[in-house]
């Protein structure tokens, strides 16, 4: 097939699937199923005329009349939206894998979205190769935005994409937190990218897609935000990413939902601890409790639980390390048995330091000549180093 030809074939599915995306509610288990098997193309001609699985048409019915899929691409190339559709190479085929694995499983309402709405320069694969979300309650108290913040900034600067649902509290504070070190991060909404929900999060929205980020979507435009989409839209959060860091979730929140079903597609799930009498922290513990998520409190923890971006850096500037740091437990104990005006002999040493005499005898040299230990007429004493800067 030429390089036209193939264009113009998934231009075609596009056009298929733009149709697709609006005539079924996601998710859609019986209508992904029938695409899988049919292609788009004939799963779209298929679901107009009502020639289609009854599964499939009770999940298109109130709608499948409703063709606006060339209005809808037109809409929305307008607003610098596209539509990216499992054709493509931006296509986050891996990190979705596990929304088909688990519906395979019998997991419901997860199944795969037939295309995705992104708006932004990100290129969504890459976002998602190796990214972590991060969520929490939208009520959230100064201790939760705060480590929300700095959860998202420390993940940013080490190159981890951060996702998140572009909610007030934790989930904006995670997102200004990226985008204030310069790295990406991505929106999931639970509207279409072009409704700017929440009113309040329109520039930052703005500011995620002119900055590297990208606003992502299964809803077409104009769809309006709804309580069901924002749990539906959940599953798209856990999936794009390795893990999910909850901080701060009531016991029946969005946040904890969205790390059930993080842990239901088999990927990392994490909590950060708050104040015991908090109930805005009450999910966390519970999580943490029921062994369904992993303690962390530093972005180093949630580096190294998730396990696949690499050891943490060194700091910047490390804390300088004491110079006893590199002696042998035996040895340390030798040398805390000195005093540093007083001289000890070996057989007081080896009292105070509770090791052999002998050993005393065989390790007060070698401190001697890495410079810890002087001899002197009255015995042995230490010689206290200052550690370097």
């Amino acid at each position: 097939m030429t390089a036209i030809a193939t264009r113009q074939a998934v231009d075609e599915q596009r056009l298929a699937r733009a149709y697709l995306v609006r005539v079924a509610e996601p998710p859609a288990p019986a209508l992904v199923a029938f695409v899988g098997e049919r292609g788009p193309v004939e799963a779209a001609a298929r679901v107009r005329s009502g020639d289609c699985p009854e599964k499939v048409r009770r999940e298109t019915a109130a709608r499948r009349e409703v063709d606006l899929a060339e209005r809808d691409l037109e809409t929305a190339a307008k607003a610098g939206t596209r539509l990216v559709v499992p054709e493509d190479e931006e296509w986050p085929a891996w990190p979705l894998l596990s929304l088909a694995v688990a519906t395979g499983r019998g997991v419901e309402n997860v199944a795969s979205p037939l295309a995705l709405w992104v708006r932004g320069e990100a290129n969504l694969a890459q976002a998602a190769d190796r990214a972590v979300a991060v969520v929490g309650a939208r009520l959230a108290t100064n201790y939760g935005e705060h480590h929300a913040a700095e959860l998202g900034h420390g993940l940013a600067t080490r190159g981890v994409p951060v996702f998140s649902g572009a909610a007030l509290g934790i989930d904006g504070a995670a997102h200004r937190g990226a985008l204030s070190a310069g790295g990406v991060t991505v929106a999931v909404l639970g509207c279409a990218a072009d409704v700017g929900y929440p009113a309040g999060h329109i520039d930052l929205l703005n500011r995620i897609a002119e900055n590297g980020g990208a606003v992502v979507s299964e809803y077409a435009p104009g769809t309006p935000p709804a309580r069901h989409r924002f749990l539906v839209r959940n599953r798209l959060i856990a999936a794009l990413t390795d893990g999910t860091v909850v901080i701060e979730a009531g016991i029946r929140s969005g946040a904890r939902n969205t790390a059930t079903t993080a842990g239901a597609l088999g990927k990392v799930v994490m909590a950060l601890p708050g104040p015991v009498q908090s109930g805005n922290s009450a999910g966390c513990h519970a999580l943490i409790r029921d062994c369904k998520a992993t303690l962390v409190t530093s972005v180093d923890e949630v580096v190294d639980t998730v396990g696949r971006f690499g050891p943490a850096p060194e700091p910047e500037n490390p804390r300088p390390r004491r110079p006893t740091d590199v002696l042998a437990p035996e040895a340390l104990r030798v040398y805390e048995a000195l005093l540093p005006r007083a001289g000890r002999s070996a057989e007081e040493v080896a009292t105070a330091a509770g090791v052999p005499v002998d050993r005393v005898r065989a390790v007060l040299p070698e401190l001697e000549l890495d410079g810890f230990t002087v001899r002197g007429d009255t015995g042995w004493r230490r010689i206290t180093r200052s550690a370097p800067r």
